[in-house]
């Protein structure tokens, strides 16, 4: 029996909901094949109960926009645990985080700073905050030691912006982070749960359903989702929109979109759901839209997969690595609402079209996507990182 210690690894996100959905699983997996695992998030109610079985849980008050005092408090706060903990590997994502743990990591001697790299917020932006962005994460790729794209498009962007060098810089599989559970997505009755869930939400058991869920801002495209959904909407009857998700006001959507939201009878905003259900509210939808301006690889396309919807989303890296152009869904345009508009409007029209995307993007996740799949190769690639440092 071996006398090795276990590989100490600490894992940070900005807030627990970005660790809820992206890191946790493959923590836990680490966990099972003997890492000693710690969480470092601004923390949420419940979320040192959910996760307090296999791994150490530090909150670290954290806000998600611009913030220069946590610039200084959160790296502060960091050094001290690392120097204090001395892990082999600080594993990151989300912006903010990622900036102070990087720095952080670097000025305590960590040997392994990986940086899971899931979308680059300064592409939306313009002028001089573009700018400062940029070099706010031209300097977490600087400090970490491992770059993990979330796609080969975005591999290629990052090294073309000249955010890093090519060969500090790799994907994991085909890209992605911890996929979808099949197993959880054929663990419910679809039928009786779409019925449960119009009926909850006042939704008309024939209506057809377009519907969203991650974040509710601008940088998802929800503005254009909402305009394209009142052109729909006008020419079609019995057309709703279910927004399943928080509202984000660190990015808000228009005063007059989210005015018009909350207004119409044939819009439902249902507030945030827990991970557990986001597979139960895809399975009301007829369709979903995901008309995001930039992504890391969309875990939320791959679970659409895996429940067997079809899928409208944006021709950017990311999205378009996962949905294959008329066979497994439709690309349109980024911030086009016409093209976005035209989309809707023609799966709306065609359910043979729908029926064949919704299985070829089944068969799509079950070869790619599984969530044990996934897993593996995140701790082998993992396992291969540590021994190469």
């Amino acid at each position: 029996m071996s006398n090795k210690p276990p590989i100490k690894i600490c894992a940070l996100t900005t807030i627990s909901k970005t660790m809820d959905w992206f890191i946790v699983d493959s923590m836990r997996n680490l966990s099972k094949n003997g890492y000693e695992v710690t969480l470092v998030c601004d923390m949420e109610d419940g979320f040192i109960e959910r996760n307090k079985d296999y791994a150490k849980c530090v909150n670290l008050s954290m806000h998600r926009g611009a913030s220069v005092s946590d610039i200084f408090k959160c790296t502060a706060f960091l050094i001290k645990l690392f120097k204090k903990e001395k892990y082999d590997v600080i594993y990151y994502t989300s912006p903010n985080v990622s900036l102070y743990a990087s720095v952080a990591g670097f000025l305590s001697g960590i040997k392994v700073r990986l940086y899971s790299q899931c979308g680059l917020r300064y592409v939306s932006f313009n002028g001089i905050k573009k700018n400062i962005f940029k070099t706010v994460e031209k300097i977490t790729c600087k400090m970490s030691t491992t770059i993990r794209a979330q796609s080969p498009m975005n591999r290629q962007f990052a090294i073309d912006e000249g955010l890093c060098k090519a060969d500090k810089i790799s994907i994991v599989g085909i890209g992605g982070t911890t996929g979808v559970s099949l197993k959880d997505c054929d663990s419910f009755d679809h039928n009786a749960v779409k019925k449960e869930l119009r009926e909850k939400y006042n939704i008309p058991q024939n209506a057809f359903v377009y519907g969203y869920v991650g974040r509710i801002n601008a940088d998802k495209g929800i503005n254009e989702l909402i305009e394209a959904f009142k052109s729909v909407s006008k020419n079609n009857e019995n057309v709703y929109l279910a927004l399943v998700g928080m509202l984000d006001d660190t990015n808000p959507i228009s005063d007059e979109n989210l005015k018009y939201a909350k207004d119409s009878e044939n819009i439902v905003l249902t507030g945030n759901v827990p991970p557990s259900e986001v597979y139960k509210h895809m399975a009301m939808f007829d369709l979903l839209v995901h008309p995001t301006y930039r992504e890391g690889f969309g875990k939320v396309l791959q679970e659409a997969m895996g429940v067997g919807i079809p899928i409208i989303t944006t021709d950017i890296p990311g999205p378009s690595e996962v949905v294959e152009n008329g066979i497994s869904g439709l690309l349109v345009e980024v911030k086009n609402i016409d093209s976005l508009k035209n989309g809707m409007e023609k799966l709306l029209n065609d359910d043979e079209l729908r029926e064949n995307m919704a299985k070829a993007g089944r068969k799509r996740a079950e070869k790619y996507f599984d969530r044990p799949i996934m897993l593996n190769n995140i701790l082998l690639d993992l396992n291969k990182t540590i021994q190469n440092n």
